[in-house]
C-alpha cells in the first residue's frame, strides 16, 4: 500500500476522544436526514408469477383468454401476462408520464434529465471514495471502527503498544514481544459484539453500494440519447441500455438507507487529508461544508428514487411484469480487511519500535566509538531536516563512514598503516599488492563520499534527474517508475562505496592479523622488517592491534546500520 497508508498527520492527529467529540458535535449541528433513500413498494421485488396469477383468475377470464388465444396463436398465459403488462404501463404513464414510449420502446428526454441529476449527485462521492476506499480501504475501516467501536479501538492501541509491552515484559526478546502484541490484537478482536459487527457490516455495505453508484457509467447511458426529428425530442432505444438500467436499478435498490454520519465523516477525513498542510485548517467547518454537500446529493438520489419508477420502467422495457431488482453483494469482507489492517499496523509499530531501539543502541555505540563526535550527515541526503533530498538506503552508512574517516581512520588507524605502506617489507608479493589495494580504497573513501553527496545534490547528475522525475507531468505510474529508477541508481552507487569499503576493511584485518603473528606459514605473513618499523617499544604493535579492533567494530556497525535500514 503506497498509501499503506500509514495515516496522514491529520488522521493520526485526532485521538479517539477528539474523533468522538467531533462526531457528536457534527451530529447535533448537521441537518443530515435519516430518511431512507429507497422505499420499497408492494410487488417491488418481482413476486408476480404469471402462471400462479392466471390460476387465480375467475373462470370467465380464463375462458376469455382461451378464446383470444385462437386468434393470436399465443398461449392464454402469455396473453394474460401481456394484459397485465399493458395495465402496468398505463398506470405508470398516468402517474409518471414522459419517461418512456411503450409503442416505440424508447426512453424520452425527461428520463435523460433525471439521469443527469443523478449522475451529478453521485459523482460528489466519487472523490471521497477514491481517496479512501480505493486507496486505503483498510485504513478507512480502522478509522470507521474508531467511531463505531471506540472501546475496541482503545483496547487494541493500549494492549499492542510495543513500548508498554517491552516495559511490562522486560524478559521477552523482540520476537516474543511481537507475538505478544499480535496475540493481544486477536484477543481484542474476539470481544467485538454482534451489534458492533452488524453496524460495521452495514457501513461497509453502504460504502460498497455508494461506490458502485458513484462509479456507474452514467455518461455512456446519457450519451445514448439522440435527437429524434419526428418527435422533436431526445430519445434512446430502451433495449440498447436495458442491461445498464438493470445494473443501476440493483444498485439503487441495494442502497436503501442513508449512510450514517460516522461513515461520511470517515470518508471526508480522507478528503481533508489533501488539505492537511494548509495553515489554519478548521476541520470542523470543512467537515460541515462537506456534510451539507452530502445531504444535497443524497436528497437528489432520494428524489430520483421517488420520482422515477425505474423498476416499472424496466418491466415495460423487458415486457416482463414480474421483473424485480436484486440485492447486490458487498461489505462482507469488512472484518477481514479491518483485521488485516490492524495486523499490518501492529507489525509496523513493532518494526518502528525495534528500529528506534536499534537506532538508540547504534547511536550510543557511535558516541563511544567516535569519541563523542557527532555524526556528520550527508548534506543532500533525504531526512526530516531535508525533506526534498533523496531518501536512499545506504545514506546513513555513508554518513557514519564519513565521520569514521575523519575521527578514527585519519586520527588513529592511518598512523600505523602508512608506515607499513611506505616501509613494509612483505615476504609475499601478493600480500603487498592486497595491502596497497585495501589501503588505497580506504584512503580515497572521503573523496568518494563527497563526490556521491555532490551527485545527489540538486546541482548533481542524480539530483537533477530526481527533480525532473518528481516534476514530470506524465501519469502517476510512469512518474513513480522514473523516480524509482533514480533512487535505485543512487542506492546502487551508495551500495558500491559501502561494499568496497567493507571489503577493504576485511582484507586489512586479515593482513594486519598476519603481520602480528610474526609467521610466514599462513597466507598472510609478517613483515621481514617489522622490528625495524616498530622500533624498540611495543606501542606500534599495540597500535596495530587497536587498529584491527577499530576495523572489526566498524564492519559490525555497518552491518547493524544495514539491518536497521532494512527493518530486520
Amino acid at each position: 500500500m503506497e498509501e499503506t497508508g500509514s495515516f496522514n498527520r491529520l488522521v493520526s492527529g485526532l485521538d479517539i476522544e477528539e474523533r468522538t467529540n467531533l462526531l457528536e458535535k457534527l451530529s447535533s449541528q448537521s441537518s443530515l436526514s435519516s430518511a431512507v433513500l429507497y422505499e420499497d413498494t408492494p410487488g417491488e421485488e418481482g413476486d408476480f408469477v404469471a402462471e400462479d396469477q392466471y390460476q387465480k383468475l375467475p373462470w370467465y377470464y380464463k375462458i376469455y383468454f382461451f378464446i383470444l388465444s385462437f386468434f393470436n396463436s399465443r398461449p392464454p398465459i402469455k396473453l394474460f401476462e401481456n394484459h397485465v403488462m399493458i395495465q402496468q404501463y398505463r398506470e405508470m404513464e398516468e402517474k409518471n408520464p414522459g419517461y418512456y414510449n411503450f409503442q416505440k420502446d424508447t426512453l424520452l428526454s425527461r428520463f435523460q434529465e433525471e439521469m443527469l441529476n443523478l449522475r451529478d449527485a453521485s459523482r460528489f462521492f466519487y472523490h471521497a471514495l477514491d481517496a479512501s476506499l480505493n486507496r486505503d480501504k483498510g485504513g478507512l475501516m480502522v478509522f470507521l471502527g474508531s467511531l463505531e467501536m471506540p472501546e475496541i479501538h482503545k483496547t487494541i492501541i493500549s494492549n499492542t503498544d510495543p513500548a508498554a509491552l517491552a516495559s511490562h515484559y522486560s524478559d521477552l526478546n523482540e520476537i516474543e514481544l511481537r507475538q505478544k502484541a499480535l496475540k493481544s490484537l486477536e484477543d481484542a478482536l474476539s470481544v467485538i459484539s454482534e451489534a458492533e459487527r452488524n453496524k460495521m457490516y452495514k457501513n461497509a455495505r453502504a460504502l460498497f453500494c455508494l461506490k458502485q453508484l458513484a462509479s456507474f457509467l452514467f455518461d455512456r447511458l446519457i450519451n445514448s440519447f439522440v435527437y429524434d426529428t419526428s418527435s422533436q425530442d431526445n430519445t434512446c432505444s430502451a433495449a440498447s441500455v436495458r442491461d445498464q438500467l438493470l445494473a443501476l436499478n440493483n444498485i439503487l435498490y441495494s442502497l436503501k438507507t442513508s449512510p450514517p454520519i460516522a461513515l461520511l465523516e470517515s470518508l471526508f477525513v480522507y478528503v481533508l487529508m489533501e488539505k492537511g498542510n494548509e495553515p489554519n485548517l478548521d476541520i470542523h467547518n470543512e467537515m460541515k461544508k462537506l456534510l451539507v454537500q452530502a445531504e444535497t446529493s443524497l436528497q437528489t438520489i432520494r428524489d430520483f428514487n421517488m420520482d422515477v419508477p425505474l423498476t416499472k420502467l424496466l418491466r415495460c422495457i423487458s415486457r416482463n411484469p414480474g421483473l424485480g431488482p436484486q440485492n447486490i453483494g458487498g461489505g462482507e469482507d469488512w472484518y477481514q480487511v479491518y483485521r488485516d489492517r490492524w495486523k499490518h499496523q501492529v507489525e509496523e509499530n513493532y518494526l518502528n519500535f525495534t528500529r528506534t531501539r536499534r537506532q538508540r543502541d547504534i547511536q550510543n555505540a557511535f558516541r563511544y566509538f567516535l569519541k563523542g563526535t557527532n555524526l556528520k550527515m550527508l548534506e543532500n541526503m533525504g531526512s526530516d531536516q531535508n525533506p526534498s533530498g533523496i531518501v536512499v538506503k545506504g545514506n546513513f552508512c555513508l554518513s557514519f563512514l564519513q565521520t569514521f574517516y575523519a575521527v578514527v581512520f585519519m586520527g588513529e588507524i592511518n598512523k600505523y598503516l602508512r608506515p607499513i605502506l611506505i616501509e613494509g617489507d612483505f615476504t609475499k608479493k601478493e600480500n603487498r599488492t592486497e595491502f596497497t589495494e585495501c589501503y588505497n580504497n580506504l584512503i580515497k573513501l572521503e573523496d568518494l563520499i563527497k563526490r556521491y553527496d555532490r551527485d545527489i545534490s540538486p546541482q548533481g547528475e542524480i539530483g537533477k534527474t530526481y527533480i525532473q522525475a518528481k516534476n514530470d507531468m506524465t501519469s502517476l505510474p510512469v512518474k513513480r517508475r522514473k523516480i524509482q529508477i533514480v533512487v535505485e541508481e543512487a542506492a546502487h552507487t551508495a551500495e558500491h562505496i559501502i561494499g568496497q569499503t567493507k571489503d577493504a576493511m576485511t582484507g586489512m584485518v586479515k593482513i594486519l592479523g598476519g603481520i602480528l603473528k610474526k609467521s610466514a606459514d599462513d597466507k598472510y605473513d609478517t613483515l621481514a622488517n617489522l622490528n625495524v618499523i616498530a622500533g624498540r617499544g611495543t606501542a606500534f604493535l599495540d597500535g596495530i592491534k587497536e587498529s584491527i579492533s577499530h576495523l572489526k567494530k566498524t564492519i559490525q556497525l555497518l552491518e547493524d546500520i544495514d539491518a536497521m535500514e532494512a527493518g530486520r
